[in-house]
């Protein structure tokens, strides 16, 4: 476990997969702390929303939950429309993502 500057534990943050509420979630314990969603657009995952709350920022959890949507979308042998700005941003031009788009 990484600690802060002032030694004390950083809360880990989980980021889980929800396919029954097409999305990826991050959990600071039990509360949602962001999101990523996405919806089925011709055969496709279009991701439509990649989130997370203002404190939480710059800590790289949009990054993890696009990414656990993309290893599902993997997965499920699925290909991804990114819509949102951020997914789009992240994997556009990308080697390690042509296989999804």
């Amino acid at each position: 476990m990484s600690a802060r500057e002032d030694d004390k534990p950083m809360d880990p943050i989980s980021v889980v997969f929800e396919a029954d509420t097409q999305r990826s979630a991050a959990y600071k314990e039990e509360e949602l702390i962001g999101e990523c969603e996405f919806c089925l657009t011709d055969g496709k995952w279009a991701i439509i929303h990649t989130g997370i709350r203002p404190d939480y920022g710059g800590q790289g959890i949009a990054r993890r939950l696009v990414i656990s949507v993309i290893e599902a979308a993997r997965s499920n042998q699925v290909k991804i429309l990114p819509i949102c700005s951020y997914a789009k941003k992240l994997m556009e031009g990308k080697d390690e993502f042509k296989d999804v788009l």
